[in-house]
């Protein structure tokens, strides 16, 4: 009873974070499981995925009610994140998990510094009003764009919002299956990889990326978890409480988003990174 009130409490509390920042709560119920309860690696990730599924449940309504996430952008990359996260699932369990985590390790340092190092005027910036983004024409434009740069730009002015505009599709279309391998083999919901992804290199605010985020991370979570089901992975007892204050903790995070500054959630990313940057280190050291 007691370990399933410290699960439960343990849930509350990555919920809250997994929500804020588009994780999904699995970079902090891994290791917490693995270190703090002892659960073996391959069930902590299995439990996480179920989580991860819970946290994009109870936030994603908010954010579609509030219309901070960008639907149609999300749905296309999830097109890729989930044929990742079948690759994932059909090879968790024949890569050595050092190497993996040795390389996840890397990537997420550059991903911190990288946030770290990302410059405040454009969260500043005052974003132009949609109508006069959309009602501006300028006098020298031609009257028929050339066919190729029409082809080239419609798809993604359609995934494009007021005041910013989505770019390098292609990139993001790879990444996002990178980040569905990941969520498969890590139990993350990949969105560790997404939120800078669409962030950084797809020119999508900070804040919209995180929620977008949360609507993609339960299709991708669903299919990793239906392989470790599958496989015998997940701990019913130890996923319930967990799951149940993920839950939690995430329908007050989502709540909490609007009321927080975009830079003091820039830094609590780049604290998650770092935290779980580390821990990886350690599992691929062999310490955890």
């Amino acid at each position: 009873m007691e370990v399933g009130l410290l699960m439960l409490g343990a849930g509350v509390a990555a919920g809250v974070f997994g929500s804020l920042l588009g994780l999904g709560g699995g970079t902090l119920i891994v290791p917490l499981l693995t270190l703090a309860f002892g659960l073996p690696v391959r069930e902590a990730v299995g439990v996480s995925l179920v989580c991860v599924i819970m946290t994009s449940g109870a936030s994603a309504a908010v954010y579609l009610e509030r219309e901070v996430a960008n639907l149609r952008l999300g749905m296309v990359l999830e097109l890729f994140t989930a044929t990742g996260a079948v690759v994932g699932g059909a090879i968790a369990f024949l890569l050595d998990e050092h190497l993996l985590a040795g390389l996840f390790t890397v990537m997420l340092v550059y991903v911190s510094v990288s946030m770290a190092r990302q410059r405040q005027a454009a969260e500043k910036a005052p974003a132009i009003p949609s109508d006069e983004a959309t009602n501006a024409t300028p006098t020298d434009a031609p009257s028929e764009p050339p066919p190729a740069a029409t082809r080239a730009t419609t798809a993604v002015g359609r995934l494009s919002g007021p005041g910013y505009t989505v770019r390098r599709l292609r990139f993001g279309a790879a990444g996002s299956v990178f980040a569905g391998i990941l969520s498969a083999l890590l139990g993350i919901g990949g969105g560790i990889v997404k939120v800078p992804l669409m962030h950084l290199a797809m020119g999508v605010p900070l804040r919209i990326a995180t929620a977008t985020s949360n609507l993609m991370m339960g299709i991708t979570a669903s299919t990793s978890a239906i392989v470790y089901l599958a496989r015998g992975g997940i701990d019913p007892f130890v996923a319930a409480p967990t799951a149940v204050g993920v839950f939690l903790g995430a329908s007050v995070g989502s709540r909490m988003a609007h009321r927080i500054d975009v830079r003091i959630l820039r830094w609590l990313f780049v604290v998650v990174l770092l935290y779980t940057a580390f821990q990886m280190a350690r599992r691929a050291l062999g310490i955890a």
